[in-house]
């Protein structure tokens, strides 16, 4: 039987993208990207967010591709965010139709992939996010419809905190934020507890702090009740450019995620306790019913 630290080893690993998904990452990407190409005069396009941090957890979906727009695009800066936004994702429905769905700050194209009973797609990428964006300066403007104004961010400095935070955490820190995310998206919460996920990985880079433990078990129940007592405080942007990521949620949103964070350190305490009577393999059957199919029981 599996003991519990090979066990969240194996689940770590089941998290991580491997080559034949970053290869379906990538043609998709292309294949976007060459469409947009005839509609748009973009510069570059890239793979960002959560993809590029290698903190995007499993099933595969909403991989942001960031459009930077040439300058003959400029127009589009001295109008409402949902003018850019309304163009994008008209040429999107001209190929994808109904599949492409106007956001916030993005158009997700779902490529009609489906997860299994296991989480597994078959190393393909459920969606994409496509962000429109512009230069400024050594930093990026993209398009905020809920505020109704253009915002600044940068990806790269986002990276960079993440880079830091792993390694300052004896390089764990990137798969411990992946199973947070992964229990996130657990479907048996219905709607996502912390919104967006991108807040777990601001929230991490300070409620994971004094370095690894050496416990997986300890370490994530740690974190689930750090996380719950710290929802309510405000999460600005690591890049210190746009509004605070934490902004995505209202009160009773925050009650709800606070609420299912503390059910779910509950349930890893009990987790726990299952090990310390001799009962290990209840422990992973507790660990797989928090966290979800990704979880190994052998």
């Amino acid at each position: 039987m599996l003991t519990i630290d090979k066990a969240f080893r194996k689940f770590k690993s089941r998290l991580e993208l491997n080559d034949r998904e970053q290869a379906n990452a990538s043609a998709r990407q292309k294949e976007v990207r060459d469409y947009l190409d005839t509609k748009f005069k973009i510069d570059r396009s890239f793979l960002t967010g959560s993809y590029a941090r290698w903190t995007k957890t499993k099933p595969l979906k909403d991989i942001d591709i960031f459009f930077v727009l040439k300058s003959s695009e400029d127009h589009y800066r001295s109008k409402g965010p949902s003018v850019v936004l309304t163009d994008f994702h008209n040429a999107l429905v001209e190929k994808y139709g109904d599949k492409a769905k106007k956001q916030n700050r993005s158009i997700n194209v779902d490529f009609g992939v489906k997860a299994d009973a296991e989480d597994n797609t078959d190393y393909r990428v459920i969606s994409v996010d496509v962000v429109p964006a512009f230069d400024k300066d050594d930093d990026f403007e993209i398009p905020d419809n809920e505020l109704g104004k253009w915002i600044g961010t940068n990806p790269q400095t986002h990276a960079a905190e993440a880079a830091a935070a792993h390694q300052a955490y004896s390089s764990e820190w990137k798969g411990l934020v992946r199973m947070l995310k992964y229990w996130n998206n657990n479907l048996k919460h219905g709607e996502k507890p912390v919104k967006p996920s991108f807040l777990i990985e601001v929230m991490a880079m300070q409620c994971l702090y004094g370095g690894w433990g050496g416990s997986f078990d300890r370490e994530i129940q740690g974190f689930f009740a750090t996380l719950a007592a710290r929802i309510f405080d405000e999460w600005p942007d690591p890049a210190g450019l746009g509004p605070p990521i934490s902004n995505g949620m209202d009160t009773a949103r925050k009650t709800r995620a606070r609420d299912l964070l503390l059910a779910a350190e509950r349930e890893a305490t009990l987790a726990i306790d299952h090990v310390r009577r001799g009962r290990n393999g209840e422990a992973l059957r507790a660990w797989r019913e928090l966290f979800g199919p990704k979880f190994p029981l052998s």
